[in-house]
């Protein structure tokens, strides 16, 4: 189990490695706010959506040989349970709504909620195992989120040349975040093996 969470934090980053969820994480990533807002949320739903859908995959999908619906059911549930979070978000933290704005009704898009939810099923994961997936895969997003935020603030700051200046430099600065995180799959080889 400590495997499947250290690799869904460190070595298959759904951010940094698998690329998923990458609207998001440029978008909220400019406030250390806003990103410990948007990491709640998508911890919450990928977690709760991973309890919904594992079993519905499982003890309906499967048995009757529904398995074509997967996606659409996957992302109806993520859908409602977005609608939900940002009804209560909106009704208890009117300032973190406002400040997270389109991007937490984007969550219900948002690939890597999906791509937990698809790839528990994929890996045949049990239930248990899904559950940990999913909060190693929101760990993981909010701790691309922080490093990422706090990479950007510096390069906000830095004297950049006019060309690389906005999106460019970003994704500079993501992709060797990135690039950073490919240390960590040897070492959490190492650790459990």
């Amino acid at each position: 189990m400590m495997i499947i969470l250290f690799s869904a934090i460190l070595v298959d980053n759904f951010v940094l490695s698998k690329f998923l969820g990458i609207c998001s994480f440029l978008g909220v990533s400019k406030n250390l706010k806003t990103a410990m807002g948007m990491s709640g949320a998508v911890i919450l739903v990928m977690v709760a959506s991973t309890a919904l859908t594992w079993p519905i995959q499982t003890l309906l999908l499967e048995p009757f040989h529904l398995g074509y619906l997967q996606t659409l059911v996957f992302i109806l549930v993520i859908a409602a349970l977005v609608q939900m979070i940002e009804m209560v978000m909106k009704k208890t933290m009117p300032p973190l709504y406002n400040a997270l704005g389109i991007f937490l009704p984007l969550i219900t898009t948002n690939c890597a909620v999906l791509g937990v939810a698809i790839l528990n099923i994929t890996k045949s994961y049990s239930f248990t195992d899904s559950l940990i997936n999913a909060l190693g895969g929101g760990l993981g997003y909010t701790l691309a989120l922080f490093l990422f935020s706090g990479v950007r603030s510096k390069v906000d700051k830095a004297d950049v040349p006019e060309v690389l200046k906005g999106l460019p430099i970003t994704l500079i600065a993501a992709s060797l975040v990135a690039v950073s995180f490919f240390g960590f799959k040897g070492l959490v080889e190492n650790l459990f093996s």
